[in-house]
Order: C-alpha cells, then sequence, then structure tokens
C-alpha cells in the first residue's frame, strides 16, 4: 500500500509573487539582529496601524497570540463563556480554554463556512456568562 502525502498548506504560489521584498526585509532583519522587535517589526505595526485607521497595532508571534492577546485585552478569564466556529483552527477553541473560560461552539453557514447572526442564535442560548465571539 502506498502512502499518500497531502501538504497541510503549500505556499510556494503566494511566495513566488512577493519574493523579492520578502527576501528583502528578511536579509535586514538578518543583518540587524534584531530578530525579535526592532526596526522591522515596528514598521509593520505602523503600516497595519494605518491601514486600519488605528492608532496603533501590535504585531505577534502567530494568529494563536493574536487570539490569545485579544480575549486578554477584553478581560475574558474563568468562567466566561466565548463563542467560537465550529469548524475552525485549534487555536480558537485553545485561547479561550488557556484563559479559564468555556468555549462555546457555534454552527456555521455551510455556504460561506463562517459563523453568522443565523449560526449565532442557538450558541448564545447557551451561553450564561457571554463575554465574547470568535469569529
Amino acid at each position: 500500500m502506498s502512502e499518500i502525502k497531502v501538504p497541510l498548506i503549500d505556499l510556494k504560489a503566494q511566495y513566488a509573487g512577493i519574493q523579492e521584498p520578502i527576501d528583502a526585509a528578511i536579509a535586514r532583519v538578518v543583518a540587524s539582529q534584531r530578530f525579535v522587535l526592532g526596526p522591522e517589526v515596528e514598521a509593520l505595526e505602523e503600516e497595519i496601524a494605518a491601514y486600519c485607521g488605528a492608532p496603533f497595532a501590535v504585531a505577534c508571534g502567530s494568529g494563536s497570540d493574536a487570539i490569545l492577546l485579544a480575549l486578554m485585552a477584553h478581560g475574558v478569564g474563568a468562567g466566561d463563556d466565548v463563542l467560537c466556529p465550529s469548524y475552525t483552527f485549534f487555536s480558537s477553541a485553545g485561547s479561550i480554554a488557556r484563559l479559564g473560560a468555556n468555549p462555546i461552539f457555534c454552527d456555521i453557514d455551510p455556504g460561506s463556512f463562517n459563523v453568522t447572526a443565523a449560526t449565532l442564535g442557538e450558541a448564545v442560548a447557551r451561553a450564561p456568562r457571554l463575554k465574547a465571539i470568535v469569529v
């Protein structure tokens, strides 16, 4: 029996279109030896804040960190209920649980795979201590 390997994610096509600026940015970081924070991260945060029309932005090491920080910023903690999609990456519920809160799963729209107002209704009824919704 031959083993079929399906890659989890393949970003080769996306990288090909932006390879030159990505490689240049990586070279600047390596040359500066500022692997944490530093001018490249500061510039990224400023560009993202300007793009979003926000006073500031915070770069994170991962999407999982971003979810965790957002929940922490909103004061999510032990015993709180937080809605999240049933069809999602594991860090959505994992970040909620890490703070001692209760992940309450809600269905997704089968056409868009997103949480919608219609799919939230039933889940809200199961979340007596609703503090946040992770979409």
